[in-house]
C-alpha cells in the first residue's frame, strides 16, 4: 500500500507548571443578615435591592416615638430623684446646724440640773432633742445614698432608652451589596426575628475548591515557600479568567470524599466573579523540569486506554500506550509511553494500523492528500 499521509511532531523535553484542577464555588468573604434590636414599626427603606452600601449608610427606619417616649420618662425619673437627693442634703445641712444649738443646750441644761437651778426634767428634754436631731441627720443620710443609688440607676435607664432609640435606625454593618429585601416597609417586626435584608462582600472574594487527598503534602510543602497562584475561568466563557492565590487549607480531610477543603482570595475588583457560581480552579504547585510534552491532539482512544502512534526509523508506526501528565493548552505531558525525542502522529491517525508506513504532510492538509 502506499504511505498513508499524516501530520507528526516530535516530543520535546519541557519545564512546565505542574497544574491541579477542579470545579470550585465563590463564596463571599463576608456575608452579614441584618435585623432589627428593637421591635416595632418599619417606617421605611432607604437603599436600593441589589445595590452597594457603605458601611454605617442608613438602610432601615423604625417608628422612633415609644422610644423617644421612654427616654423622656427616664430623664424625669432622673430629674425627680436628683430633686429629692436635693432636698435630703438641704435637710441634713438644717439639722445639723440645729444639732449644733441642740447639743450645746443640753451640755448647758445637765450643768444647770446638776447645779439645781433647772430641773433634771428640762435637762433630760433638751438631750431628747439633740438626739433626735441626730437621728434626723442619719435618716437623711440615708435618703442621700438611697437617691445616689436611684440616680445611677436613672443614668442606666437613660443610656439604655437612648440605646433602643438609636436602633430605629438600622444602618450597614459593612461594606457590600445588598440582596433582596426581605420585609416590606409598613411592617410590624420584632427583636432578631427574620432578617431584613442579607449583605455580602464581594470585594475581596473567595472560591472554595476540594483538591485529592493525594496531593495535600506537595500543596503544604509549597505553600510554606509562597503563596500559591490560583486561576479560575467562567463555565460558560472559559476566556473570562481571573488570577488569585491560595489562603485557606482546610484543617481536615473530608472522610466522605477523599478531598482536602482549600479556599482562594481574589481581589474581584471588576465583579467577574459571583457568590454561588461554579467555576474551573487551576492551582499552580510549581514547575516540573524535563518533562516530556507531545501536541494533545496526538493521543487517542484505545482498547487499552489512551494511546499514540509512535513513527519508527523506518516510517512505519506502532500503537503505543501512554499514561499522560497534566493539559498545558494544546500541548499535554507524557509520564510514560514517548521519550523525549521520538515523533508522534498528530493527525490522520483514523488511517492508520500497525505496521503502516506515513508520509508526512504540514498540519491541515492531510485529509486533501490522496491514498
Amino acid at each position: 500500500m502506499p504511505p498513508t499521509p499524516v501530520s507528526i511532531a516530535v516530543a520535546t523535553q519541557e519545564s512546565v507548571p505542574v497544574l491541579l484542577r477542579a470545579v470550585g464555588t465563590v463564596e463571599p468573604s463576608a456575608t452579614v443578615q441584618v435585623k432589627s434590636q428593637i421591635a416595632g414599626q418599619l417606617m421605611s427603606v432607604h437603599f436600593t435591592e441589589g445595590a452597594d452600601v457603605k458601611e454605617g449608610d442608613l438602610l432601615f427606619e423604625i417608628d422612633p416615638r415609644p422610644y423617644q417616649e421612654a427616654l423622656k420618662q427616664a430623664e424625669a425619673t432622673l430629674a425627680r430623684d436628683s430633686a429629692q437627693q436635693h432636698q435630703a442634703e438641704a435637710n441634713v445641712a438644717h439639722d445639723r446646724a440645729q444639732a449644733v444649738s441642740a447639743d450645746a443646750d443640753a451640755k448647758r441644761n445637765v450643768q444647770l440640773a446638776k447645779e439645781g437651778i433647772m430641773s433634771k426634767s428640762q435637762a433630760e428634754q433638751s438631750s431628747s432633742t439633740a438626739d433626735a436631731l441626730h437621728e434626723s441627720i442619719r435618716a437623711n443620710q440615708a435618703a442621700i445614698e438611697s437617691a445616689k443609688a436611684a440616680i445611677e440607676s436613672d443614668k442606666a435607664a437613660i443610656d439604655n432608652a437612648r440605646l433602643n432609640l438609636s436602633y430605629c435606625e438600622i444602618r450597614a454593618p459593612m461594606s457590600g451589596r445588598t440582596g433582596n429585601l426581605l420585609v416590606q416597609a409598613g411592617n410590624q417586626i420584632k427583636v432578631s426575628d427574620v432578617a431584613l435584608v442579607v449583605i455580602n462582600k464581594l470585594s475581596p472574594i473567595f472560591v472554595s475548591f476540594g483538591i485529592p487527598q493525594q496531593h495535600l503534602p506537595a500543596i503544604r510543602a509549597n505553600n510554606a515557600r509562597q503563596r500559591l497562584p490560583v486561576q479560575v475561568s467562567l463555565q460558560g466563557d472559559a476566556t473570562k479568567t481571573a488570577a488569585g492565590a491560595l489562603s485557606v487549607i482546610d484543617n481536615a480531610v473530608d472522610t466522605a470524599t477523599g478531598t482536602i477543603h482549600l479556599k482562594a482570595t481574589f481581589t474581584n475588583e471588576g465583579r467577574l466573579l459571583w457568590p454561588g457560581q461554579f467555576v474551573n480552579v487551576v492551582l499552580t504547585l510549581g514547575k516540573q523540569d524535563n518533562a516530556t510534552v507531545i501536541p494533545s491532539e496526538a493521543v487517542q482512544a484505545g482498547q487499552r486506554g489512551q494511546m499514540v502512534y509512535v513513527v519508527k526509523a523506518d516510517q512505519s508506526v506502532e500503537p503505543r500506550p501512554v499514561i499522560l501528565g497534566a493539559s498545558l493548552g494544546r500541548k499535554i505531558v507524557v509520564e510514560k509511553g514517548v521519550a523525549p525525542g521520538e515523533t508522534v502522529v498528530t493527525d490522520g491517525q483514523l488511517r492508520l494500523f500497525p505496521g503502516a508506513h506515513i508520509k508526512a504532510v504540514p498540519a491541515g492538509k492531510v485529509d486533501s492528500q490522496s491514498l
